[in-house]
C-alpha cells in the first residue's frame, strides 16, 4: 500500500511540473491517459471491491462511494473539457492514505496482542533413553516429566520436580520482575525460563493449561461487540444508502426544477455538488475508528497483563461506580504469617526466649499436619524438627492438636481446646487467628497469625476513590474483628464479614439493587471460590488468574498478577477508550454535518470534501491509536 501511495504521488508531482504536450500523446489525450494510469495504480483495489460488492448485493459501502465519486469526477472533467482530473486522483489518493493509517493502527494493536499470543509454545522436551526429544505439547501426558532449557517457554502447567531458575512472566502478568522458582513450586505455561534447567512434572493436559485458556480468551474477545460498535454498524447500513439517494436527488432534482422554471439547469454544477456530497458523507471515520478504538483498548490492556473478554466488557467497565472486593487473596496475600507471640499474660514485650519456646512447642506439635496454619507455624520456627521427640499426636477436629513432646503433654489450638485441657488461657487483644499453647496443663501463651495485606492494597483503594468510584465494599468469610481491622487499614467504605459463598451472592444482589441507573458494579475475587459472585456482578474481575480455571471461565476481566492497582488500571483504560470513542463520534458527525450543508449549497468544493472524509478519518484513527498505550499510574 505504501509503495502504491508513494508511486502515485510521485507521478502526480511529475505531471504537475511537466509540460504535458512534450509527452507522447500529450495533445491528443491532454493528460487523461496519464491521470487514468495513476488513478488505476492507486485505486484499482477499491474498484474491484466495489464491483464485488455490487455482485454480492452489498452495494452501499465506502468502496462504492469512493468509486462513484472519483469516476464521476473524471466524467465531469471530460464533459466540461476542463482537463482537471486532479480532484478525482486526490480523492482516491488521500482515501488510500487514510486506509494506510488504519491498517497501521490495526497492525500495531495486533502486534501488541500477538506479543501475548507469542506465549504459545511450539514444543515440549521429554527425556527418552538418555536423550532429549522434542514433541508436540499435545502429546505430553499428565504426570510426565518435561525439561525446560534456559530461554525456552514452559509449554504446560506443572510443578518443579528438580532444579531452580528465574522465570520471565511478563507476557502473562505484564510485570518485568523475574519470579524465582525451585523444587516444589508451581509453574504455569507461557512463562519463559531464564537461567537454570528445570524438570517439571505436568499437572494438566496442554489443552487445559493456562496458556491455552488465555489464548482462547483473547481470540474470542473480538467477537463480543460493544453497544457503540453495534450502533455504528446499524447506523452505517441505513446512513450509506440514504446519502447515496440524497446525492442522486441533489444531482437531479434542482436542475429539473430550474428547467421547469425555464432557467438554465446547470447540470454540471449540481452533479459536482452531488459528487462532493458523496465524498463528504463517506462514513469511514466512524466505521473504522470505533471498532479500532475498542480493539486498541483491548490490546493496550493486554500489554498491562489485563485480559478483557470483549469490547462490551470494556464499555461496562467504564461505568463502574461500586467495587466489591473479596478479602483473602484479593486484598491480602492469602497466606498465614505469624504477626505476634504473647506470653500467658498477653504481654507484647514477651522475651525472645519465651517467644522461641512458644513457637517451638507449636511447630513440633503441628509437624505432621498439612493445614495452612500448621505450615505457617513450622515456617516461623525455621528449624528442622526432630520427629523422634514428638509422639502420641492426636488431632481433635475443630479444636487443635495434642501431643507428647520431650515427655511433656502439650496442647496447641483454639480456646475450646484450652477449656478441654483445663488450661486457663487469656484473651488476646490483637486481631487475627489465635493459636493457644499449653504444656502439662499450664498455659504458655499464644501465637497470632494474620493474613498480610498486599503491598499496594491501600494505594489501590485510595486510587479507586480518586477515579470516581463511589463505594468500596469488602465481603469476607473471616470474623468480624479481623474484617474491620483490614477495612479500617485500607479505608474501605463498607465491610460485611462471616459470609458463606451464598451470602456473598445475596449481598452482591442487594448492592446491585441500590445501583443508580447507568452505573455498574464490579466484583473482584481470587477466581477460585468466588465464581458465583463473579458471574452475578455486572463485571467480574479475577485477581491473579494464572492457573485458575474458575477465573478464566467465570470472570469478565482477568488480572494476570496479584497487584490490586491493576483494578484501577483496567478501569482507567476502559474509560480512556470510551472517551476516545465519543471524541471520534462527535468530531466525525460534527465536521461531516457542517461540510454536507456547505456542499449542498455549493460552498464546499472537492478539496474540502477530501478533508471531511479522509482528514477526519486519519485524525480519528490517530486518536484511536492512543487507546493502545494504557494510562499513567
Amino acid at each position: 500500500m505504501l509503495v502504491r501511495i508513494l508511486t502515485a504521488s510521485a507521478f502526480v508531482v511529475a505531471l504537475l511540473i511537466t509540460d504535458v504536450e512534450v509527452l507522447p500523446l500529450g495533445r491528443i489525450a491532454k493528460g487523461l491517459l496519464y491521470y487514468l494510469i495513476i488513478y488505476l495504480i492507486i485505486g484499482y483495489d477499491i474498484l474491484i471491491k466495489s464491483w464485488k460488492g455490487i455482485l454480492n448485493g452489498r452495494v452501499f459501502d465506502e468502496n462504492f462511494l469512493m468509486a462513484v465519486a472519483t469516476i464521476g469526477a473524471f466524467a465531469l472533467a471530460l464533459y466540461e473539457q476542463s482537463g482537471d482530473y486532479l480532484e478525482a486522483i486526490a480523492v482516491m489518493l488521500f482515501y488510500q492514505v487514510g486506509e494506510f493509517f488504519q491498517s497501521y493502527a490495526v497492525g500495531k494493536s495486533r502486534r501488541d496482542i500477538s506479543a501475548l499470543m507469542d506465549i504459545r509454545p511450539d514444543y515440549a522436551n521429554i527425556e527418552e533413553g538418555g536423550t532429549i526429544e522434542r514433541v508436540d505439547p499435545d502429546e505430553v501426558e499428565v504426570g510426565q516429566i518435561i525439561i525446560i532449557q534456559p530461554g525456552e517457554k514452559i509449554p504446560i502447567d506443572g510443578v518443579v520436580a528438580e532444579g531452580s531458575s528465574s522465570l520471565n512472566t511478563a507476557a502473562l502478568t505484564g510485570e518485568s520482575v523475574p519470579r524465582e522458582v525451585k523444587a516444589g513450586d508451581e509453574v504455569v505455561s507461557g512463562s519463559i525460563n531464564m537461567t537454570g534447567v528445570l524438570k517439571v512434572r505436568t499437572t494438566t493436559e496442554f489443552g487445559e493449561s493456562t496458556v491455552s485458556k488465555i489464548l482462547e480468551l483473547v481470540e474470542d474477545s473480538a467477537s463480543h461487540k460493544s453497544k457503540s460498535e453495534e450502533f455504528i454498524a446499524r447506523f452505517a447500513r441505513i446512513y450509506t444508502p440514504a446519502v447515496c439517494y440524497g446525492a442522486l436527488a441533489l444531482a437531479v432534482i434542482p436542475p429539473i426544477i430550474r428547467l421547469a422554471l425555464t432557467a438554465e439547469p446547470m447540470w454540471s454544477e449540481w452533479i459536482y455538488r452531488a459528487l462532493t456530497f458523496l465524498v463528504i458523507s463517506c462514513p469511514c471515520a466512524l466505521v473504522v475508528s470505533i471498532p479500532l478504538s475498542f480493539f486498541a483498548g483491548i490490546g493496550g490492556a493486554s500489554r498491562e497483563g489485563i485480559l478483557v473478554k470483549g469490547a462490551n466488557i470494556l464499555e461496562t467497565l467504564a461505568k463502574v461506580r461500586t467495587i466489591v472486593l473479596d478479602k483473602t487473596g484479593t486484598l491480602t496475600k492469602g497466606v498465614f504469617e505469624v504477626t505476634a507471640i504473647h506470653d500467658e499474660e498477653d504481654k507484647e514485650h514477651t522475651t525472645e526466649t519465651e517467644k522461641q519456646r512458644i513457637i517451638e512447642i507449636a511447630a513440633k506439635a503441628e509437624c505432621a499436619s498439612s493445614h495452612p496454619i500448621s505450615k505457617s507455624l513450622r515456617q516461623a520456627y525455621g528449624k528442622e524438627i526432630d520427629h523422634t521427640q514428638v509422639g502420641e499426636i492426636e488431632e481433635i477436629s475443630g479444636h487443635g492438636i495434642t501431643a507428647i513432646i520431650g515427655g511433656k503433654k502439650v496442647a496447641v489450638g483454639n480456646e475450646k481446646l484450652m477449656e478441654k485441657t483445663r488450661a486457663n488461657n487469656c484473651q488476646c487483644h490483637k486481631a487475627g487467628t489465635i493459636v493457644h499453647v499449653a504444656e502439662d496443663g499450664q498455659y504458655r501463651g499464644h501465637i497470632v497469625l494474620g493474613d498480610i495485606l498486599k503491598p499496594r492494597a491501600a494505594e489501590a483503594i485510595d486510587a479507586m476513590h480518586k477515579i470516581g468510584v463511589r463505594r468500596t465494599v469488602m465481603l469476607t468469610g473471616d470474623n468480624h474483628k479481623v474484617a474491620e481491622e483490614v477495612a479500617s487499614a485500607l479505608h474501605i467504605d463498607t465491610v460485611y464479614s462471616e459470609l458463606l459463598p451464598a451470602d456473598k451472592v445475596a449481598k452482591t444482589e442487594e448492592l446491585l439493587e441500590t445501583q443508580q441507573k447507568g452505573e455498574s458494579l464490579a466484583f473482584v475475587g481470587d477466581g477460585i471460590n468466588d465464581a458465583p459472585v463473579l458471574m452475578r456482578a455486572d463485571i467480574g474481575i479475577a485477581m491473579g488468574g494464572i492457573g485458575s480455571d474458575a477465573a478464566i471461565e467465570a470472570a469478565d476481566v482477568v488480572l494476570m498478577d496479584d497487584d490490586p492497582m491493576k483494578i484501577v488500571t483496567a478501569i482507567g483504560i476502559s474509560r480512556k477508550t470510551i472517551g476516545i470513542v465519543w471524541q471520534n463520534i462527535v468530531m466525525a458527525l460534527g465536521i461531516k454535518g457542517l461540510c454536507l450543508i456547505l456542499g449542498a449549497f455549493g460552498i464546499a468544493n472537492m478539496w474540502l470534501a477530501i478533508f471531511a472524509d479522509v482528514g477526519v478519518m486519519v485524525i480519528a484513527v490517530l486518536n484511536a491509536i492512543r487507546a493502545m498505550y494504557g494510562i499513567k499510574q
